[in-house]
C-alpha cells in the first residue's frame, strides 16, 4: 500500500459547512491526501469521533446528514492488511431553544439549525402558533428532536437543561422605523426573556438578535446581574449578518471567491456604528477612496435596504436567519470542544472605552476566551476617524438599555 491515499468526501444533505468563520453549499466533493501513519486532524472543518472508519475510496451521497456533517474533523487510523477503514458516527448532544420560533427569523433560523448534527433537542418557544412550526420541522430527518412551547407557562419548561438559547423574539422593523423606534416593545420582551434564562438555564450561551442590539444586549446584562447569574462570556449580540453582508459586497465588487473573504466588522449592529474595517480584508485588496464611501455606507443601510425592497412585508428574515445558524454552528463547535472557533460578536469588550463592542472573538467551551484587538491596530485614517464617530451614539444605545433595565428593577 502507499504511503499516502486519496479519499473525496460527496456530502449533498447539509445546508452548509462552517469553514473558516465562513459557510458554503455542501453540494460538492472535497478531496484530501493523507499519509496512513499520521492522524487525520482536520478536513475542512468537519469533524470525526475515534471511531471513524474510512477507505482508499470512500463518499457520503446524500446518507443521513448524522453521517455528513461534524464541525470540525479528528480521527485515528489503523492499518489492516493494507486497508484503511473508517466510519463516522457523530454524537448529537447539544440542546437547542429558540425564543420566538414562529416568527419571521425564528421559522428559516429553525429549520437552519435543525439540520446541525450536534443538535440532540430543539426546543421552541413563542407566543402563539409555534405547534405548527414545530410539527412541520418535526418531519426533517436531521438528528434533533423538535418539541413547541407555547406562552409564558411553558417557557421554564422550554429553558431546562438548554445549552444555547437564541432570541430572535420581537417586533420586527418597518418603512420609516428606526431600530431606535423598536426599544419600547423589544426591550420588555428580552427582559422578560432573559429573566427565565437566568432562573432555568444560568449557564446557557445567550445569543441576542433582538433589535436593536446595542440596547438589548446591555439589558440582558443587567437582568443577568439583578439575578447575580451574569456571566459575560456567554451573553452575545449576533452581529454576524454585518461580516457577511461585508463578505458579500466585497466579492461581488471585488470579483473575488466568496469563500477566501474575510472583512473585519467592528462597533455596534446599527447605522454608522457598523464600522466594516476594508483596509484589513483577506485576501489583502486596494479600494479607492470612493469604494470604500459606497461600501461602508451599504453596509450599514443594508437592513433598511431590505425593509424598503420589502415594502412594509417585513425585514431582513432570511439573511439574518442564516447567520444567526452560522453563530449558533460556531458556538455549537466551540462546546464540542473545537479549539479554533472565531466569529464575530457584540460582547462586554475592553478594546475600547466603551462597556459593549463588536469585534472578532475566540469561543471556547466557556464561551468567549480571547477578544482579538489585532483589527484595531493600524487602522486608516478614514476608519479612526468612523471609529470615533461611531463611539457617542453606540454609548448613548449602551446607556440607555442599562437605564431601562435598572428603572424596571426598581419598579418592581
Amino acid at each position: 500500500m502507499a504511503s499516502a491515499s486519496a479519499v473525496t468526501f460527496t456530502v449533498g444533505t447539509a445546508p452548509y459547512l462552517a469553514y473558516r468563520g465562513s459557510s458554503f453549499p455542501q453540494s460538492k466533493s472535497f478531496g484530501v491526501r493523507f499519509n496512513s501513519q499520521n492522524h487525520l486532524k482536520s478536513f475542512c472543518g468537519l469533524k470525526a469521533t475515534s471511531s471513524v472508519r474510512c477507505e482508499s475510496e470512500l463518499s457520503f451521497s446524500g446518507k443521513e446528514m448524522s453521517a455528513a456533517l461534524r464541525a470540525s474533523f479528528a480521527s485515528k487510523a489503523q492499518n489492516e492488511n493494507q486497508n484503511i477503514q473508517y466510519h463516522l458516527q457523530p454524537q448529537a448532544s447539544f440542546k437547542v431553544a429558540v425564543l420566538g420560533a414562529a416568527g419571521g427569523i425564528g421559522q428559516p433560523l429553525s429549520l437552519l439549525i435543525k439540520m446541525s448534527p450536534l443538535i440532540s433537542d430543539l426546543h421552541l418557544y413563542d407566543i402563539a402558533n409555534v405547534k405548527g412550526v414545530a410539527a412541520d420541522l418535526s418531519h426533517c430527518n436531521t438528528p434533533s428532536q423538535v418539541k413547541d412551547f407555547t406562552g409564558a407557562s411553558e417557557l421554564a419548561n422550554c429553558l431546562k437543561g438548554v445549552n444555547v438559547v437564541v432570541i430572535p423574539a420581537g417586533v420586527p422593523r418597518k418603512p420609516g422605523m428606526t431600530r431606535d423606534d423598536l426599544f419600547n416593545i423589544n426591550a420588555g420582551i428580552v427582559r422578560d426573556l432573559v429573566t427565565a434564562v437566568a432562573d432555568n438555564c444560568p449557564g446557557a450561551f445567550i445569543h441576542i438578535i433582538s433589535n436593536p442590539v446595542n440596547s438589548t444586549v446591555p439589558i440582558a446584562a443587567e437582568v443577568l446581574k439583578q439575578k447575580g447569574v451574569y456571566d459575560p462570556s456567554k451573553l452575545f449580540g449576533v452581529t454576524t449578518l454585518d461580516v457577511v453582508r461585508a463578505n458579500t459586497f466585497v466579492a461581488q465588487k471585488k470579483n473575488l471567491k466568496l469563500i477566501d473573504v474575510d472583512v473585519p466588522v467592528v462597533g455596534g449592529h446599527a447605522g454608522i456604528t457598523i464600522l466594516p474595517l476594508l483596509s484589513k480584508t483577506r485576501p489583502s485588496v486596494s479600494f479607492s477612496d470612493e469604494e470604500i464611501e459606497q461600501l461602508t455606507v451599504r453596509i450599514q443601510n443594508a437592513g433598511t435596504e431590505v425593509v424598503e425592497a420589502k415594502a412594509g412585508a417585513g425585514s431582513a428574515t432570511l439573511s439574518m436567519a442564516y447567520a444567526a445558524a452560522r453563530f449558533v454552528e460556531s458556538s455549537l463547535r466551540a462546546l464540542d470542544g473545537d479549539g479554533d472557533v472565531y466569529e464575530s460578536a457584540f460582547v462586554q469588550s475592553n478594546l475600547t472605552d466603551l462597556p459593549f463592542f463588536a469585534s472578532r472573538v475566540k469561543l471556547g467551551r466557556n464561551g468567549v476566551e480571547t477578544l482579538i484587538p489585532s483589527d484595531l491596530q493600524g487602522l486608516t485614517e478614514y476608519e479612526q476617524k468612523a471609529l470615533e464617530a461611531l463611539k457617542p451614539e453606540l454609548k448613548a444605545s449602551i446607556e440607555k438599555g442599562i437605564a431601562f433595565a435598572q428603572k424596571q428593577a426598581i419598579a418592581a
